[in-house]
Parts: C-alpha cells; sequence; structure tokens
C-alpha cells in the first residue's frame, strides 16, 4: 500500500503546484479550484493508502527485496460472472434519461430501481447468518 500512496501523493502534490502555476499564468478561478480539488481528493486516497498500509503486513508490492514468487497463491474470490452490473447501468440510464427531461415520475422508479440494482449487486454472494 506504501507504493500507491507515494503515487497518490505525488498526483496530490503535482496537482497543488499547477494550481499555483494556472493561478499565476492564467488567472482563471474555475481551473484553479479543479486542480486545487483533484489535489486534495488525491490526497485523501493517498492519507488512506498510509492509513491502511501501517495496519496490514508487509505485502510482496510493498518489499524492494521481493521474488516473483512471494506474491503466488490466492488472490481472493472473484465474481465468474454478474448480470446486476448491466441492470445498475439501465437503472442509471433511466435516471439519466429522467433528468434530462425532467419526469419526476421516472426519476422516482429511476431511484427505486438503482436501490434494487445496488442491493442485489452487493447481497449477490450473501447466504445469511451462519446458525451454528
Amino acid at each position: 500500500m506504501k507504493v500507491e500512496a507515494r503515487i497518490f501523493d505525488l498526483v496530490a502534490g503535482f496537482s497543488f503546484l499547477m494550481a499555483v502555476v494556472y493561478g499565476f499564468w492564467a488567472k482563471e478561478p474555475v481551473g484553479i479550484v479543479a486542480l486545487a480539488l483533484t489535489g486534495g481528493l488525491a490526497l485523501i486516497v493517498g492519507t488512506y493508502f498510509r492509513f491502511v498500509a501501517r495496519r496490514i503486513e508487509l505485502r510482496p508490492e510493498d518489499n524492494p527485496e521481493a521474488e516473483v514468487s512471494d506474491g503466488a497463491g490466492e488472490l481472493g474470490f472473484f465474481s465468474p460472472g454478474s448480470y446486476w452490473p448491466v441492470a445498475l447501468a439501465a437503472a442509471a440510464a433511466v435516471g439519466g434519461v429522467s433528468l434530462a427531461f425532467f419526469h419526476v415520475w421516472l426519476l422516482v422508479i429511476a431511484v427505486v430501481l438503482i436501490l434494487i440494482a445496488v442491493g442485489g449487486l452487493v447481497f449477490e454472494y450473501h447466504t445469511g447468518p451462519s446458525h451454528n
């Protein structure tokens, strides 16, 4: 996680530096705000990665002396296939159309569809509490 934190710290520093340069050069407030917010968001993510890196054990990616074989093994569970992202995209498209034409009734339907799709995506592999 330390590598990722460094990357986001570099992006944050670059964005803040470019905000200062852009402020002196262009004197246009919207670009300065956009660059400053980009730097702030990158700083938030970098800080989170640095915080997590202190709490977990050293990964092979963070060890400069690591071998390729150190990263071998199971990486976790990955879904073989799911239709919920398609449903979520369709519900978001309905929401976009409802906002474009400002149909409040369709927006209500879209919000319900989005909540159903997000719930389906989140709980796709939930089997319930195990009863011992």
